[in-house]
């Protein structure tokens, strides 16, 4: 193991992705903790040890790595940027200029990037707003349990004004917008997906400190039963993560002047688990968004509705929902990421065919039936790694840890996915792979 880790820096090039890599989570970690302006924190640590936590804070906490509870210009996290990815896949099936975007390759990807960036300091301009007017109501249904309120006399936001406001609202916007960019220079120079890279970071800077919180909270055996349960959890995304199914292709042999080519076989990998982690996360961020409206509405109705089934993420309301968008984004992602009329095409082009299956559309509907097939277990089985521990938190009533599955998903499936490229790269220069 250790020799296979020396390897790793044994390549220059790619010691120099890693160490780029590990400098840019470094600064990351560094602007969740450096604060804004005109903020009493003392204030914010009150209502939070109110809160225990539970609310809509905690689960922005989690892929912040912080940032909320110190209130730092990283406030927002990488969260704008999900949502606005999120959007603009959603908005490539319904609107033909971006379908036709996406089908220009290199230079379509570039112009939907930057309508992605648009749409990102968009999104963290609203948030900002929404997140500062919060923090001067002193709004207890969004950091917590709905009816917590502040002592009298207690204020967030100090001697208050549009001028502090303004700055703090820039603020958060600037510090979306440098986190979007960070993830991008992650992406193209160094390890892995810019995005995945930041949320890992962000998730394993909090694991401690929840997994303190289950200790003080419950007792010892519910505490050893849920690492039990963890590890198990690790084990079974693990094998999950590593299954596919492999569909055979066959290439007919071609006679060009003296020479013959093709003849050979080979197979395309379908994993069971296409899609990775990315519907725990888009599935996660959607629900973010009716704690925000619930601060917003009128109607105390709404408010309470969402602070009692969307906030509280032990409720049956909330997992059955969180559930049903985690099977949704898997099938949605995956249609995205996996084209079956392309594959098809693309075999019968370069003369290859499915062993008992016709070229052309016959190939296309069999791709999509075995792909459909696969993706259900697979999208099950995310949804049950996310909901486990929500539900033995709900039947122990342990508040302070509600995020088990989604912290777990994240942090395997993201390290699973940069050790196979390290991997790759190793392969390609002769060194034996660290996951071999």
């Amino acid at each position: 193991m250790l020799s296979r880790l020396r390897n790793m820096f044994r390549v220059p090039d790619l010691r120099n992705k890693i160490i780029f890599t590990l400098v840019i989570v470094g600064l990351y970690r560094v602007g969740a903790h450096l604060p804004v302006p005109f903020i009493d924190f003392n204030a914010i640590k009150d209502l939070q040890r109110q809160s225990q936590n539970t609310g809509v804070v905690g689960f922005l906490d989690l892929f912040s790595g912080g940032a909320i509870t110190n209130v730092a210009i990283f406030f927002l996290g990488i969260m704008p940027y999900i949502t606005a990815s999120i959007i603009m896949q959603l908005l490539g099936v319904v609107i033909p200029k971006l379908e036709e975007w996406q089908n220009e390759g290199q230079t379509g990807q570039k112009k939907i990037t930057q309508w992605t960036r648009y749409l990102t300091v968009a999104l963290a301009l609203m948030q900002s707003t929404a997140f500062v007017f919060v923090l001067k109501s002193g709004n207890g249904g969004l950091l917590g349990q709905s009816g917590i309120q502040l002592p009298v006399g207690t204020v967030l936001i100090p001697h208050f004004t549009a001028y502090r406001a303004l700055l703090i609202v820039i603020t958060w916007t600037t510090g979306c917008a440098l986190v979007m960019w960070l993830s991008e220079l992650i992406t193209q120079r160094g390890i892995g997906n810019g995005m995945s890279i930041l949320i890992f970071a962000s998730v394993v800077s909090r694991l401690p400190a929840q997994g303190s919180s289950i200790y003080s909270e419950g007792s010892k055996f519910q505490f050893f039963t849920i690492i039990g349960i963890g590890i198990a959890m690790i084990v079974g995304i693990v094998f999950v993560e590593s299954g596919q199914r492999r569909i055979p292709v066959q290439f007919a042999k071609r006679v060009v002047g003296r020479r013959m080519y093709g003849g050979q076989s080979t197979y395309i990998p379908l994993k069971v688990n296409q899609s990775g982690v990315i519907p725990v996360i888009f599935a996660s961020s959607i629900l973010s968004f009716p704690a925000l409206i619930a601060t917003a509405t009128p109607w105390k109705g709404l408010q309470q509705f969402i602070n009692d089934n969307l906030i509280q993420r032990q409720s049956w309301f909330y997992i059955g929902l969180y559930t049903l968008l985690i099977i949704f984004f898997a099938y949605f992602y995956t249609a995205i990421a996996f084209n079956p009329a392309q594959q098809a095409d693309i075999i019968r082009k370069q003369g290859g065919f499915i062993p008992g299956i016709r070229p052309g559309p016959p190939t296309e509907r069999y791709l999509a039936k075995t792909l459909n097939r696969i993706t259900l277990p697979g999208s099950l089985f995310l949804a049950t790694i996310a909901i486990a521990p929500l539900l033995v938190f709900a039947l122990w009533d342990i508040r302070q840890f509600p995020f088990g599955g989604t912290a777990l998903l994240i942090t395997v499936g993201v390290a699973l996915e940069t050790m196979k490229q390290i991997d790759s790269q190793l392969m390609m220069r002769n060194y034996e792979g660290f996951l071999a």
